[in-house]
């Protein structure tokens, strides 16, 4: 142990007389009139990725590239290095003869870490490395702080979270990740737009923040002395869109849940909402299972994805099941032979389910199938026709108004989008909005609160409309084959720490 702690002692002042030389050569440049930091422009004519792509049309010709340099081996009179950029990353071939005596020794005064800027001659060594000859660098950022050790990285998940711009240079996969991510957007987008989805923006700070079950994070606007709340959901003014005669909308944007973290949840996440007149959740189960496997395909190149130990099949037809069906498989109880609400509470005391004295029997269904049924549900399945207790903006089925038209994509256990036939019958969404605030005065913080400018809306007239809502996160998750949520978000929430 006495070591281990001399031997970090010594480490640390290993780096901190690196730091402090980093900074004698940057004063000494300073003072010199060559202030890397006072440069303001480098035309940059091609990237890494394409010089190698494209090997056969840069061969022979003059470049200018910038990046990062990440690896410098100085050889007397000649020397190489290695330049990452957004794309990838390429050799530069430095020789004192071609660069000059005093651009040589500015070259091998330079630092891993530092931006440079190289002009040059693309061609391909006696190995076979793909390289550029340099005939110029320019020093255009100095780095003052040292990068993880090159074979070992980035690897505490803390601290990569917390630097993602030290694990965006350190670990090309992490990039990767979030390439596929805005990819994975910009096909969303595509898709929704050939479909006639109209892109729209609705308020982050509202009054009353509806349409899911979450606690919200509470502010104050100074200006109108007005308490609000972040939105928790995208749901009730897009649905005013509809009522405005908009047809097809869509929102991409944060929304924020004031609870707590783990590998699925952050408490400010990307969500997607589109509504659609004139369909209902079965239309929605038809896009949903089409913007999957076209999102796939484009981002991904094909539809079996794999993640974990699966192998995702977004090919075939994806399995339509209802959740007493599904409850009735995995947990082997038919809540369709269980008479009522006491019935439930029985069953659930014999299975060990646990419940809370306001839980009525669609809420007990629920929890069955969230303690039996979600763990199996591997490949992609619509369960659908959820319990009117936990659907309050949904639309009764006619033949079982116990139950509503909503459906959830499940994929390798968990959660992907929820969707409605949209409920517009205002009488019946005032008696629910009703029904939530007895809830909420029971103790249920994440129950709605009534709407009365939505109801209003209502009451001029939506159509029939069917309604989705994605989680986009855990969609590229699955497509990155990322096992967190905090692996696909730039920049997640983290616990501040003392510094």
């Amino acid at each position: 142990m006495a070591q281990e702690k001399q031997n970090q002692n010594a480490g640390t002042q290993d780096v901190k007389q690196l730091l402090k030389v980093r900074r004698e050569k940057l004063a000494a440049l300073q003072a010199e009139g060559n202030d890397p930091f006072r440069i303001t422009r480098f035309e940059v004519s091609a990237h890494t990725a394409d010089i190698k792509e494209d090997f056969d049309s840069y061969e022979g010709k003059s470049v200018t590239i910038a990046g990062r340099m990440m690896a410098k081996r100085v050889m007397g009179k000649a020397s190489f290095g290695n330049v990452a950029d957004r794309n990838g990353n390429i050799q530069i071939y430095v020789a004192r003869d071609l660069l000059g005596e005093e651009p040589y020794k500015a070259f091998k005064k330079m630092d891993i870490g530092d931006l440079v800027g190289v002009q040059g001659e693309v061609f391909r060594t006696n190995a076979g490395e793909i390289s550029v000859k340099a005939t110029e660098i320019t020093l255009l950022s100095k780095s003052l702080q040292v990068l993880p050790e090159k074979y070992h990285g980035l690897t505490d998940t803390d601290a990569r979270y917390r630097q993602r711009y030290v694990d965006l240079i350190m670990n090309p996969e992490v990039r990767d990740t979030f390439v596929k991510r805005s990819a994975i957007l910009r096909s969303i987008r595509n898709f929704l737009d050939n479909q006639g989805f109209m892109e729209v923006e609705t308020p982050m700070l509202v009054s009353n923040a509806g349409g899911a079950a979450a606690r919200p994070f509470e502010s104050h606007y100074n200006a109108l002395d007005e308490d609000v709340k972040l939105r928790i959901s995208l749901e009730l003014y897009l649905k005013r869109l509809i009522v405005g005669g908009l047809e097809r909308v869509y929102e991409i944007g944060r929304v924020f849940r004031n609870e707590g973290l783990d590998a699925r949840h952050n408490p400010e996440f990307t969500l997607m909402e589109l509504y659609q007149a004139y369909t209902d959740y079965n239309g929605m189960m038809d896009l949903t299972e089409n913007m999957f496997r076209h999102v796939a395909k484009e981002v991904c190149g094909t539809t079996l994805i794999p993640y974990n130990e699966a192998m995702i099949d977004l090919g075939r037809p994806f399995e339509r099941m209802t959740m007493i069906e599904a409850v009735k498989k995995y947990a082997g109880v038919d809540f369709d032979e269980v008479a009522d609400t006491e019935a439930a509470k029985r069953l659930a005391d014999e299975k060990g389910v646990h419940y809370e004295a306001r839980h009525t029997k669609g809420d007990i269904l629920n929890l069955f199938f969230e303690e039996y049924v979600e763990e199996h549900l591997i490949q992609p399945v619509f369960i659908m026709d959820h319990p009117v207790e936990i659907s309050p903006l949904t639309k009764r089925k006619p033949d079982k108004p116990e139950y509503v038209e909503r459906f959830e994509l499940f994929i390798y256990g968990r959660e992907m989008c929820n969707a409605y036939s949209e409920l517009n019958d205002p009488i019946d969404q005032r008696h629910r909005f009703e029904e939530q605030e007895k809830q909420f005065a029971q103790g249920d913080e994440e129950a709605n609160h009534t709407d009365e400018d939505f109801l209003n809306a209502l009451e001029i007239g939506m159509p029939p409309t069917g309604g989705i809502g994605y989680g986009i996160d855990r969609l590229v998750m699955l497509l990155t084959n990322s096992p967190a949520i905090r692996d696909v978000l730039l920049f997640p929430t983290m616990k501040t720490v003392d510094k």
